[in-house]
């Protein structure tokens, strides 16, 4: 899947934090080191925070992290992951 064929997160965008969910569906969610990881989930006692696909409220879909391209204000978040991803 190219850079292109992503679903686009807008991490910093009010409207994508509501759209876009851990698959337990909190919105305090954070990307990091090419997966994710929410913060609530990790205030559980028997739930990981780290977790590996964002569910799309939507739509019902789980995108993992190499099928999504999330954009900060200043660019993708993950250069060397979209980067890569394209080279493939």
């Amino acid at each position: 899947m190219s850079a292109d064929e992503k679903k686009t997160v807008r991490i910093e965008d009010e409207n994508d934090r509501w759209r876009f969910t851990c698959p337990r569906g909190h919105r305090d969610w954070e990307p990091t080191n090419h997966h994710f990881w929410c913060a609530t989930c990790a205030r559980a006692e028997t739930v990981d925070g780290v977790f590996h696909e964002l569910l799309d409220q939507r739509t019902d879909e789980l995108y993992a992290r190499d099928e999504v391209q999330l954009l900060t204000p200043v660019g993708p978040y993950d250069r060397d992951l979209d980067y890569r991803e394209t080279k493939a």
